[in-house]
């Protein structure tokens, strides 16, 4: 007889729930540490089918962990999994295990694909990188809102420059320099570890092939490109280039109920940096880029008819689009070509 179990896994503890023949035959709890687990089934559940668990801050670690144990492990969507879940009267630990148990035991679930280690390590050093340059920005309009209280403003200026001028300013200013270069000194030690992760990952990009490859399309940066790459991962992950666009959450949500009949806003599901990233590199085309290009042309004609912002998101899936089909083929960006992506 076949097992199936559902984890509710949390930080401390994890709920399991192990159902045979349409019932629950173990409910428990253990500690959230993968090895344990894999013991916990193999004594109770040895002819287990699925082991489904949700989307979580733990669910990397958790499905890489218990595969290597050989546990059947499935990583489900969190949003496909509520809707389940909420016919529960009560939200316990319990019933949601008992509720992924009985979506393993039906097969009605989504599988999640789980990025590898070593994808998510490069997604977290451009992560750090960006949110230490969100620090600095935030800093410096700290420092120069504070400063222009007291009838300072600091000049225009980036970098060094805003720090020269910074503390040129707070030279007679005793008491405000005391408040004022303690928040400066932070921001400029974080502004260099931002320097030095943003070395680093670009020296990691131009060791990529794949990095490379998408930094040949006019707009497409190291940042852009490797989060491309680590995000989609391998370009057979997805059958259609097509198909991406929709990943990430550029395509337009369709409501149809009887009469009702329309095309709202874009999803945006998915990844929210790669689409922000994505709608940068097509804001640069269409607005900086000096190299024409097919997709270039098609961008502008649709903003003299829909705008800039539309026109954008448009040119952002087509790219999106564009760049897989280019991991696939292992070409170099054509400007000639994606006009009819």
């Amino acid at each position: 007889m076949e097992e199936y179990i559902g984890l509710g896994v949390s930080m401390k503890e994890t709920a399991v729930s192990i159902r045979r023949d349409g019932k629950r035959i173990w409910p428990g709890k253990c500690a959230s540490d993968p090895k344990l687990i894999a013991e916990l089934i193999r004594k109770r559940a040895p002819a287990v089918r699925r082991v489904v668990f949700e989307t979580g801050p733990l669910s990397v670690w958790f499905y890489h962990a218990l595969c290597a144990e050989g546990v059947p492990a499935i990583c489900i969507d969190a949003r496909h999994a509520k809707a389940a879940l909420d016919m529960a009267p009560n939200k316990t630990d319990a019933n949601d295990a008992d509720g992924l148990a009985h979506l393993a035991e039906v097969g009605f679930f989504r599988e999640v694909r789980v990025k590898g280690f070593d994808s998510m390590l490069t997604r977290t050093l451009v992560a750090a990188r960006t949110r230490l340059v969100r620090i600095t920005v935030e800093l410096s309009n700290q420092i120069r809102g504070v400063t222009k209280t007291f009838g300072l403003v600091v000049p225009a200026g980036k970098g060094s420059m805003f720090e020269r001028n910074v503390r040129s300013l707070l030279v007679d200013h005793e008491q405000l320099a005391a408040i004022i270069l303690p928040l400066l000194d932070a921001w400029r030690s974080v502004r260099i570890r931002a320097a030095d992760l943003g070395r680093q990952l670009i020296r990691d990009a131009r060791e990529s092939q794949a990095c490379c490859l998408l930094m040949s399309i006019p707009g497409v940066g190291a940042i852009t490109a490797t989060s491309f790459v680590t995000a989609v991962e391998e370009s057979d992950n997805f059958r259609k280039s097509r198909n991406v666009g929709a990943w990430i959450g550029l395509t337009t949500r369709r409501h149809h109920s009887g009469e009702v009949d329309y095309d709202g806003h874009i999803s945006r599901r998915g990844d929210n940096h790669l689409r922000g990233l994505l709608y940068e590199a097509a804001s640069v085309i269409l607005a900086r880029s000096q190299k024409e290009s097919a997709l270039r042309t098609w961008g502008l004609r649709l903003r003299e008819r829909l705008g800039f912002k539309r026109a954008a998101v448009a040119v952002a899936r087509k790219l999106a689009v564009i760049m897989h089909a280019m991991l696939k083929t292992g070409e170099l960006f054509d400007p000639n070509a994606g006009a009819a992506a």
